[in-house]
């Protein structure tokens, strides 16, 4: 598709140069040209900026559906409905989360996943988290516990390949992988390995990034808390600089009093931002399910029957205006923790997660509460805000 997009006047947070007032040019895919404010290419759609801020798109690494949908239906629309709704919350490119589920359940939706093939004008499906099914029974949280298994590299390397080599990021529990074998070798092989729903304390989490664990799911949430005699999984993401964190900042999952000390301890190179949404976003309140149990959604949450939180129905640009009310926190360092860092995490920053000549045109134009006017998906208007 040839397309020849020009934005004008706006406040662009590019990788290289900072903050720069000007204009950008969009050619097919790709981000051509940033520069002053110059008269648009002869043939280019002008988007007025109207001096709002450009960002780069959101990539949100932990999302198991919206709007109906889940990846785990493993059919080609759910991917559809997530992915055209998703723009319209600032999000131009997800992993498909899966949950833990049987093994022919689990096939199917990594199958379904390399099958799909992105369309133009939706966020783009970048890859898997595969959440479980190698994770603690104690800390399994909304995870069935019937599914739960102990690390299996065979079956691992079998679902890497029905999912046409698109695993990039896998939630597990590192305590039970006691030698690393597993650890080490999924990450050898670029897989993205993630400790949640664990029971791991400190020393664990150490062990396991020395064999190559380099993220924390859903920080804080089904894993060991901070505690003065050992300050557990979550004392661990502060202290060792080789992690990062993903973060639901929906002020339900994570007390906003938390947020601003998780904020205070590992600041905006180390976090990432996630909804961990499930079908029932964009949706009223009511009666659904995730991973075949029964959830509750009300206006603000979901839960088990048991009162666990059943993932989210948060959208990105939420968590963004969650973390804009931190003491100093500002728009250019949530372009950090929504696009770069998670880009970075799995490997796309080439391509992916900043603003910068050549890189893909996955683009944002906010205001100055995040509130999102216009989503561009690689080069195509995907949402523009209605008057």
């Amino acid at each position: 598709m040839d397309t020849r997009l020009y934005i004008k006047d706006a406040v662009i947070y590019t990788e290289d140069q900072g903050i720069v007032s000007g204009s950008l040019f969009i050619e097919n895919d790709k981000i051509k040209e940033i520069h002053a404010e110059t008269d648009p290419p002869p043939g280019a759609e002008v988007i007025d900026g109207m001096g709002l801020h450009l960002l780069p798109g959101f990539i949100d690494g932990h999302i198991h559906g919206a709007a109906g949908a889940d990846v785990m239906d493993a059919t080609e629309e759910a991917l559809d409905t997530m992915a055209s709704v998703l723009p319209a919350e600032g999000t131009t490119g997800f992993l498909a989360t899966t949950i833990t589920q049987s093994r022919e359940n689990t096939e199917k939706a990594l199958e379904n996943i390399a099958a799909y093939h992105s369309k133009t004008g939706q966020a783009e499906v970048i890859g898997v988290h595969l959440e479980g099914p190698f994770i603690e029974k104690s800390k399994k949280g909304a995870q069935p516990l019937e599914y739960i298994l102990q690390p299996d590299l065979d079956l691992f390397r079998k679902w890497q390949t029905l999912s046409g080599n698109s695993i990039k990021t896998i939630t597990m529990a590192p305590e039970h992988d006691v030698d690393g074998e597993f650890i080490r070798a999924l990450s050898d092989s670029g897989v993205n390995v993630s400790a949640g729903h664990t029971a791991a304390e400190f020393e664990g989490i150490k062990k396991a990034v020395s064999h190559g664990l380099r993220q924390v799911t859903h920080l804080c949430n089904a894993m060991t808390g901070i505690h003065h005699r050992d300050v557990g999984a979550v004392g661990a993401a502060f202290q060792l600089e080789e992690l990062r964190a993903e973060l639901i900042a929906d002020g339900i999952h994570v007390a906003p009093e938390m947020l601003e000390l998780i904020y205070a301890n590992m600041g905006r190179e180390r976090l990432i931002l996630i909804t961990d949404a499930m079908r029932a976003k964009c949706l009223q309140a009511g009666d659904y399910e995730l991973g075949g149990q029964p959830v509750t959604v009300t206006d603000d949450r979901a839960v088990l029957m048991d009162g666990t939180l059943a993932g989210s129905i948060l959208k990105m640009y939420q968590s963004v205006q969650q973390m804009l009310r931190l003491k100093g926190v500002t728009i250019s360092d949530i372009t950090e923790m929504a696009s770069a860092n998670p880009a970075k995490q799995l490997g796309i920053f080439n391509r992916k997660g900043s603003i910068k000549e050549g890189k893909d045109a996955d683009l944002l134009l906010v205001d100055d509460n995040a509130a999102v006017k216009y989503t561009i998906c690689r080069g195509v208007v995907a949402y523009r805000e209605e008057a």
